[in-house]
């Protein structure tokens, strides 16, 4: 088991805190289907982190995150200047963007470690977090870029929600579309920089959109998706810290982000709307209510024929009708009020006739398929 020291308590805190931040931060990139970003931030903060390094000497908080904003905020521009001067799509432009900054922050890594001195000793914990290495300072600051992202969303909501849905739209009314990029992307860039310690830069990512991607499998809403990605964004980072506690030799920043996919992947199966479970339920209920209705068409085309609307039709010509054996979904026409048997005769099996209220369905079946056709 564990006990909540200080340490823990400060994990804890800055988890949850980076957990908010990101849920809500994340559920913007992941509606305007920048998924990447998040990931192409992270990895492009390396060389910055590196930099603050090399051009301080030593490990302090302030140079090296300054250091990797910096950086971030150089990956972005590098990103949009692909978008906007080159035929590459957001995606590409993005991929090379994280591929080419963390190449060099690897380049600058290894120069860094071999060097002597011991001043780089625990600099390679930025690429998977330290989260024992949290202090009242850092979550200080992780506070305030939590409590700063939440109210620049709150403040900016309508814009926010008008680019993330409908850019050309916000553009023609005269938003600023360029300057509210940045700015979502800034923020986004500042919760990344300060969750590098906890999670390193390699799963930063996954905090970013493992809970907005699970949110948005409960709602339609985008109110509602920010909340609950706020909300699972703060659970996977309190679970994945007191899992880590639990035993030696855990670390945390993996187990957040295991917290948090196992949130995402049981909200991909069992959201009663979007999950898989409910839509291949929905869909086995749309397959057993296409094939009632095949039954309930072909008893209505044999009374037509016979110009009979009470005529019983055999079991044995349904079932060469229909293909397979139909006794099921004559059993639920039954059931339903629909058709009803009558006889049973050897060697043509038991004769089934529809109710007017069978009848009646039918017919409205029929005139649906007219018009649809």
């Amino acid at each position: 088991m564990f006990e909540f020291d200080f340490t823990l308590r400060n994990v804890m805190l800055g988890a949850a805190l980076l957990g908010v931040s990101s849920g809500v931060l994340g559920s913007f990139a992941l509606l305007r289907q920048q998924s990447l970003l998040g990931d192409a931030l992270a990895h492009a903060a390396l060389p910055g982190v590196c930099l603050g390094f090399l051009l301080t000497g030593s490990r302090e908080p302030l140079p090296i995150f300054v250091g990797a904003l910096l950086s971030g905020a150089l990956a972005a521009g590098f990103t949009m200047l692909l978008t906007s001067r080159s035929r590459l799509k957001t995606d590409a432009a993005l991929g090379a963007s994280l591929s080419i900054f963390f190449a060099f922050g690897l380049v600058l890594l290894t120069f860094i470690q071999s060097r002597s001195g011991s001043g780089q000793a625990g600099l390679e914990a930025f690429l998977f977090g330290q989260a024992a290495a949290i202090v009242p300072s850092d979550v200080r600051l992780m506070a305030v870029v939590a409590v700063a992202a939440l109210l620049t969303v709150a403040l900016l909501w309508k814009e926010f929600k008008l680019l993330t849905f409908d850019p050309q739209f916000a553009a023609s009314l005269g938003f600023p579309r360029l300057p509210l990029e940045l700015l979502l992307t800034s923020i986004l860039a500042f919760a990344i920089v300060i969750g590098l310690q906890l999670v390193g830069v390699v799963l930063m990512a996954a905090i970013i959109i493992a809970p907005a991607a699970a949110a948005r499998q409960w709602s339609d809403s985008l109110g509602q998706m920010v909340g609950l990605a706020a909300l699972f964004g703060a659970l996977a980072g309190v679970s994945g810290a007191l899992l880590s506690a639990s035993g030696r030799g855990l670390a945390t920043g993996p187990l957040i982000i295991i917290a948090a996919s196992l949130i995402a992947l049981a909200s991909l199966l069992f959201a009663p709307e979007r999950g898989l479970i409910a839509s291949a339920y929905r869909a086995r209920g749309a397959r057993r209510e296409l094939e009632q209705q095949r039954v309930l068409l072909d008893m209505y085309g044999l009374a037509q024929q016979h110009s009979d609307p009470s005529y019983p039709s055999e079991s044995g010509m349904l079932r060469a009708l229909y293909g397979g054996s139909p006794e099921a979904q004559l059993r639920r026409l039954e059931a339903a009020g629909l058709a009803e048997h009558t006889t049973h005769v050897p060697g043509e099996g038991t004769h089934y006739r529809l109710t007017e209220a069978g009848w009646a369905r039918a017919e409205a079946a029929l005139n649906s398929l007219g018009h649809h056709a």
